[in-house]
Formats: structure tokens, C-alpha cells, sequence
């Protein structure tokens, strides 16, 4: 078992993440309501991460982040 530092921020879990892969997001929205953005990250840092999905480039900031993780590629369909 490992223990922090009390005086530490704790880990941001996003920061793992790489550019180009696929997550989803679950955030608050500017009226409280919760929303996800789906897609791939085109940029992570700190205090946020941006994610393209099916409507545009989508900045959540990490102070409206609820959750998040990776997701497999999306299901590929017969044309």
C-alpha cells in the first residue's frame, strides 16, 4: 500500500491520457445540467482537455469534469 503526501494534490486521472486516443467525458455544463463529449483528445493539460467529437471541438475544463475514461474505437458500419 502506498501512501501520499496529505499535503498533495491528488492525481489527475485525465493527464494519463494521450492525444488522439478516445474517451468520453461526463462534465457539467453552464447551466449545472450534465453533458458528455465523446471523441478524440486533441489536447490534455492540467486544468482541461479538448476533445473533437461528432459537433466540433469540445473544451471541458477540470473543474466541471465528473468523470471520464478511454473508449474503444467506434463501431465501423457497412457502407
Amino acid at each position: 500500500m502506498t501512501t501520499s503526501d496529505p499535503g498533495s494534490p491528488p492525481p489527475l486521472p485525465w493527464m494519463e491520457w494521450q492525444v488522439g486516443e478516445r474517451v468520453v467525458v461526463r462534465y457539467r455544463d453552464s447551466d449545472g445540467m450534465r453533458t458528455d463529449a465523446l471523441g478524440h483528445l486533441t489536447e490534455v493539460a492540467p486544468d482541461h482537455v479538448c476533445v473533437d467529437t461528432k459537433r466540433g471541438v469540445v473544451r471541458v475544463e477540470a473543474r466541471t469534469m465528473i468523470t471520464g475514461k478511454r473508449v474503444p474505437p467506434a463501431p465501423q458500419w457497412p457502407r
